[in-house]
């Protein structure tokens, strides 16, 4: 296959342009889907989270509140350390086993945020980053999110910096713009990930 790490800053746009390639007939493995789904109610990996933090971050129903774990978790580096050695492991088997069955013609997109701070050592033919400045994300995730200003600034510390995410990527996409031109864009790459991937394939 021709594999394609996306990465970015929350609140950046990752999550559009993984879309807009989908409909371009790229396969789709989405890192955030994956992490709730191995802390979900009776899975092993909740199982594991309470104990490392307790039956505070269960809602009534015995399901994971992201809301309480998020306050933990994003003021606390050590805390966000332990969930990171509960979920990064079980997200990377479920990944893998995905990959193993995706065709060996695919074009496949895994949408990963956390690319650079899980380091993500995936055979990938590409990675690109989707960034935008720190203001732009405070606003975006303020607006659509319904996060303080200081929820806002406390998520986009916990990841890594934009400068770190360049030096892993091949690509960088500027979402500091039109919606209309970051579409352009990735439409733009996606034929030049096309021309590679045809080539890698008929190799």
């Amino acid at each position: 296959m021709y594999l394609i790490g996306l990465t970015g800053g929350i609140a950046a746009g990752k999550s559009t342009v993984a879309e807009y390639w989908q409909k371009l007939g790229a396969l789709h493995i989405d890192a955030d889907q994956i992490a709730r789904e191995v802390v979900a109610k009776g899975t092993d990996g909740l199982e594991e989270l309470t104990k490392v933090f307790g039956s505070q971050i269960l809602d009534g129903e015995g399901n994971l509140n992201r809301e309480k774990l998020g306050a933990i978790i994003f003021s606390n580096a050590t805390d966000r350390a332990k969930l990171e050695a509960v979920v990064h492991p079980r997200v990377k088997a479920k990944t893998l086993a995905l990959l193993d069955a995706m065709p060996s013609d695919a074009v496949v997109v895994y949408n990963v945020p956390l690319l650079v701070e899980a380091k993500v050592d995936y055979p990938f033919d590409k990675v690109v980053t989707v960034e935008a400045p720190r203001e732009k994300q405070v606003e975006r995730l303020v607006k659509h999110r319904s996060l303080t200003p200081e929820q806002a600034i406390a998520r986009i510390d916990s990841q890594a910096s934009p400068a770190l995410r360049a030096n892993a990527a091949d690509v960088i996409l500027n979402s500091n713009q039109e919606l209309s031109l970051l579409i352009k864009d990735a439409e733009l790459l996606w034929n030049q990930i096309k021309r590679e991937a045809n080539a890698k394939f008929s190799a």
